[in-house]
Formats: C-alpha cells, structure tokens, sequence
C-alpha cells in the first residue's frame, strides 16, 4: 500500500469516526479524570487515546455498516455530521475497528483493575449493538434513547482505573443527559427512518412527545448535577430549555436539524464550564 493511498484510507476512516462528536466519548473520559481531585494521572492516557479514533470508528463505523440504506436517503450524511459509506468499504472499516481497539482492549484486560472490565466491556457492546443485529437498539422503542446512557459509562470506569470511587451523581446525571440528547438530535430523522421502516421513539412518540421525553431527562440531569455544582446544573437547564422552547415553536424536522448545530455544542459547552470549575476546584484546594 502507498503512502498516499494510506493516507486516503487514514483520513477517510477519520471522517467516519465524526471528529466534531469525538467530544461525547473524550469529554466524560477527561472530567472522569478530573473527578478524582487530580488533574493529570499517567494512568489515564490510555483511555484518553481510545476515546479519539478508536472508540469513535467503533460507534459510527459500525453505525454506517449497518445504516447505509437510510443514510443514502439522508441529506445531512456526506459531511461533518457523518458519512455515507459505499458497500465496498465495509471490510476497510472493520479491519480499522480491529486494528484501532485491540491494542486498547488487550491493555485494559492485562494491565488494568479487573474491577473496570465489565464497565468497558458494556461500554462497546452497547454502542456495537446500538446498530448492529440481532439487538440493533436504535430500531427499538425507548431502547434506542436508554442506550445512549452508556456514553457516561467512562464516569464509572474511569475513577476506577485510578483507584477511587465515582462520583455516582455525576455519572447517573451524565446518563440522564444522554439519554435526552439522543432523543432530541433523533428529531430530525423522523422522515428518513419512517420511509426505511425503521420505528424509533422519535418516529413513535412525534416531536412534541419526544420533546416531553427528553424534557423529562433533561431535568433529571439538572437535578443530579444540582447535586454537584449549581452553576454546572444551571448552565444545562439554560441551554436544554432553550433547545426544547425553540423546537416547540417549529415542532417539525426540519425546525430539530436547523437547531442540530447548537445540540452539538451543547457538551462543549457544559462541559467546558464543568471542567473549568473542577480544575479552578482542584487548583484551588476546595476539591476533593
């Protein structure tokens, strides 16, 4: 293979894995870290890397594997929001899946607590079966949203990995969020899953049900992070019922993917003002 062709090949594994939502995987691993009162541990490097390429291809590689017929009917795929793969490069995209994970993989079993397996373990199989069969959670009613709880997962095994407990407010709050987020983003591929057949809660519940749902997480995550933090439980209220007041006034698709660019900044933000308080904490002495 030439070096120009496995750059190619590099860079288009690169765009499947959707580099603007690396954040979802990478942010929770970097405030796990942060959760245990140290701002830097060795130790932690390796769940840093995974939660770039690694884990990403995983979750959207597998996902356009097995999406390609609704994607090719999906305008917003093609671009940042994701790929829309060709047949052919499904056998490139799960050996880049094997080859990026394994190494983790082998690292987390023999060189880590035994204590994190089954947190990592449940932390892939969820989002490999979120698309794939024969459980393909996101073609399951309440199930396609529940699963996405799994993204706070690194809030559990993370803390672990370094010897301390989590913080189970923060993580149960980060389960809540998730869950809620997916739902809303779920919005804007009513019409699409509806014309492939595919029933998801979004297409099930209608957007003004679906914004109840994710209005009813949203607020579950505000009060478990009021636990932690006012200003963080503020921050998430705020920019949460703006989204959901904004998409009630246009209750259609197209309102939920013209907002679609805010619900992605959504965790940057949040997060950035979390972690922001727990280095100044840290910093500061005032934390743990």
């Amino acid at each position: 293979m030439t070096i120009g062709l496995t750059y190619r090949v590099l860079a288009r594994l690169v765009h499947i894995s959707r580099p603007v939502l690396w954040v979802n995987a990478l942010g929770p691993v970097v405030i796990g870290v942060w959760l245990t009162g140290s701002l830097w541990q060795w130790q932690a490097l390796a769940f840093l890397l995974w939660a770039t390429l690694p884990f990403n291809l995983l979750i959207y590689g597998i996902n356009d594997i097995f999406d390609q017929e609704t994607d090719a009917k999906n305008t917003r795929k093609g671009g940042f929001e994701g790929a829309r793969i060709h047949a052919s490069e499904s056998r490139t995209i799960l050996i880049g899946i094997i080859l990026t994970n394994l190494p983790f993989i082998l690292y987390f079993v023999f060189a880590t607590p035994l204590t994190i397996l089954p947190w990592t373990a449940a932390y892939m199989l969820i989002f490999v079966f979120y698309s794939a069969p024969p459980i393909r959670f996101k073609a399951r009613i309440l199930l396609d949203s529940l699963s996405n709880a799994a993204y706070a997962l690194p809030l559990v095994f993370v803390p672990l990995a370094l010897g301390e407990q989590p913080i189970w407010a923060a993580a149960l709050g980060l389960m809540a969020w998730s869950v809620a987020k997916h739902a809303f983003d779920a919005i804007q591929d009513i019409d699409e899953d509806r014309a492939a057949n595919i029933t998801t809660s979004a297409v099930l519940f209608g957007v003004r049900g679906t914004l109840v749902w994710s209005t009813f997480w949203w607020i579950v995550a505000t009060a478990c992070f009021a636990l932690l933090s006012v200003p963080v439980a503020l921050v998430n209220a705020l920019i949460a019922g703006w989204l959901i007041i904004s998409l009630f006034r246009c209750p259609t698709p197209v309102g939920a993917r013209q907002l679609y660019r805010f619900s992605i900044a959504f965790p940057y933000v949040s997060g950035s003002v979390a972690g922001l308080l727990l280095v100044a904490g840290i910093l500061g002495g005032y934390y743990p």
